[in-house]
């Protein structure tokens, strides 16, 4: 059995296929989850990973074995599987999926009823300590075995994301969407079909063996072919998708991409047309951009804690109607507080059409007034010494906070540096209201965390 401790982050399972995680794993981790949590019946979907049919068919063994009913639906993005778990009241679920990684990995995303997820404070350690000692013992004494049936949801789950927007109000917009071999180009077919939009449709066959590129936008590298993309065709956006399509990324018209805060503005704008005077969550490293435009339009705005297990809680909390993350994550209330890479896509296409302005028009007020670094990470000797040293320069020229790494705000910039999960490097996010000031901001941080 191929099952490496390490394979279990944070939020998810991740590893490198067959030498860290196998079938064998896999099943031992579906009969740990159902062990653990208990489910009545449970969703299992998967990528188009080429190992992912035989990791899904090994996980639905160990769960049915365990005693939990299955419900397969088959190869879906991950927000499907969010979909299926919320939409029929399943006790949880299991997505197949390495997301953005690259083509020899394997991996799962987790949740429990509510499409809550299970992460590493929430029962992903326990699953690994169980799944760890279940050893050799595949077929062994088990309660069950529980029915395993297919469910097509592709149909349902089309009523959903449309449910967002006016469909009526798109324009026949000239789109050019990269799905990078990944589920979009699955997913997005009968999406489109109910929309006026031209869409250039780039790389829609899914492929685990990922024959375009890599199935990450945020690598600038992958990001290449959408930006001239746009450029040849005089298209008015692209948006390019992520391996499981729960994220999108966004090229405005001359060909620019567009960092996840801004696009965090632009939907929070139009989430509070829908809905005046909502909550609206946005992550510590986010512009001001997102805060001025959520309360000049007489929403509340709440920073938070970076990661989807935090923001789903808190979204819970304070019943926030829209969440965003600076990496591409987008979270909807009314989409069971969970991420989808459709429905932004869906919003922008609305909110360019109703502007009648081009993308990059929208985006003009905040280009010219908040200026940001993107995230920039530095490997260091020791962590939590160099936040403290950090905390210790800066601490006379802003308020301070903790809320997730080290923040400082000041009059007119603030920064969040942050540690990687993963890796002994240091995240740096910081803006300023003059270009000269971020750059000079910028590089008194990257002093200190260079030593």
């Amino acid at each position: 059995m191929a099952l490496d401790p390490a394979v279990f982050k944070a939020y998810d399972v991740r590893g490198i296929y067959p030498a860290e995680l196998d079938e064998e794993g896999a099943y031992a981790i579906g009969r740990a989850y159902a062990e653990r949590f208990e489910p009545k019946a449970v969703a299992v979907g998967r990528d188009m990973r080429l190992s992912s049919p035989s990791m899904a068919d090994a996980l639905i063994r160990g769960a049915s074995e365990a005693g939990a009913e299955v419900v397969e639906i088959g190869m879906v993005g991950t927000e499907m599987l969010y979909f299926a778990v919320g939409e029929l009241g399943l006790d949880g679920g299991v997505a197949i999926t390495a997301s953005h990684n690259p083509k020899e990995y394997t991996g799962m995303k987790i949740v429990r009823r509510g499409a809550l997820p299970v992460g590493g404070d929430s029962g992903l350690l326990d699953i690994r300590d169980r799944a760890l000692s279940l050893e050799g013992v595949a077929g062994g004494q088990t309660p069950g075995p529980g029915p395993v049936r297919k469910q097509d949801i592709y149909p349902g789950f089309v009523d959903k994301v449309l449910t967002f927007i006016d469909p009526a109000a798109v324009r026949p917009l000239r789109v050019v969407i990269d799905a990078a071999n990944g589920m979009a180009g699955a997913m997005l077919p009968p999406i489109l079909e109910r929309l006026p939009v031209d869409a250039i449709r780039c790389f829609f066959e899914p492929d685990g063996s990922f024959p375009s590129h890599e199935p990450n936008p945020l690598l600038e590298e992958n990001r290449e072919f959408i930006v001239s993309k746009v450029r040849e065709e005089r298209a008015d956006l692209g948006i390019a998708f992520d391996g499981d399509a729960d994220r999108c990324f966004f090229v405005d018209d001359t060909g620019e991409f567009v960092p996840g805060d801004f696009v965090t503005a632009l939907l929070a704008e139009s989430m509070l047309e829908k809905e005046p005077g909502a909550t609206i969550i946005y992550d510590v490293r986010a512009s001001w951009a997102v805060r001025d435009i959520v309360e000049r339009l007489g929403g509340t705005a709440l920073p938070n804690r970076v990661g989807h297990a935090f923001i789903k809680l808190r979204m819970r909390e304070v019943d926030a109607v829209f969440a965003g993350e600076v990496s591409g994550h987008y979270y909807f209330r009314d989409f069971y507080q969970a991420d989808s890479g459709t429905v932004p896509a869906l919003l922008m296409l609305e909110l360019v059409s109703k502007r009648g302005a081009k993308l990059s028009e929208l985006l003009r007020p905040f280009r010219d007034r908040y200026f940001l670094t993107g995230e920039i990470n530095t490997r260091v000797a020791d962590v939590a010494l160099t936040l403290q040293e950090l905390k210790e320069h800066f601490s006379t020229q802003g308020e301070v906070s903790h809320l997730d790494g080290i923040s400082v705000t000041g009059a007119d910039w603030h920064l969040n540096v942050r540690p990687s999960n993963t890796e002994p490097l240091l995240r740096l996010n910081l803006e300023a209201l003059d270009p000269k000031l971020m750059e000079r901001k910028r590089d008194e941080a990257l002093a200190v965390i260079s030593g």
